[in-house]
């Protein structure tokens, strides 16, 4: 199955079946490359009301919740430092899915999401 484009709310619809499973996430951000191994438990989403204080704090959020590993691109293998797993979104977010895993893309990077 080829990639399709979804509205956040497919995405939502879909990934929320996911929950209970264990899922890795691939982060290819700026010059950074990292994969997380977690059991997903929820799926929220924040909206960051105060002002941003720079570029890096989003203003909305997607958080994947549950707990799991972290893998940097010094091949570090760490805990991950909190139960939530944050990707930051844009009103120009793009969300991808083809029947196997999810591509999330932004102007910040692009996040894969597959069943672990």
């Amino acid at each position: 199955m080829e990639l399709q484009f979804l509205t956040v709310e497919e995405f939502n619809d879909l990934l929320q079946q996911w929950s209970g499973e264990t899922i890795k996430i691939s982060k290819h951000e700026l010059d950074d490359m990292d994969e997380t191994l977690m059991t997903l438990e929820d799926i929220t989403y924040e909206h960051n009301t105060r002002g941003r204080i720079d570029d890096y704090e989003p203003t909305h959020a997607l958080h994947l919740n549950g707990t799991g590993t972290i893998e940097t691109d010094t091949s570090e293998v760490q805990s991950l430092p909190s139960s939530v797993y944050e990707i930051p979104l844009e009103d120009s977010s793009l969300y991808e899915y083809d029947g196997h895993q999810f591509l999330l893309s932004t102007t910040r990077g692009v996040y894969k999401i597959e069943k672990g």
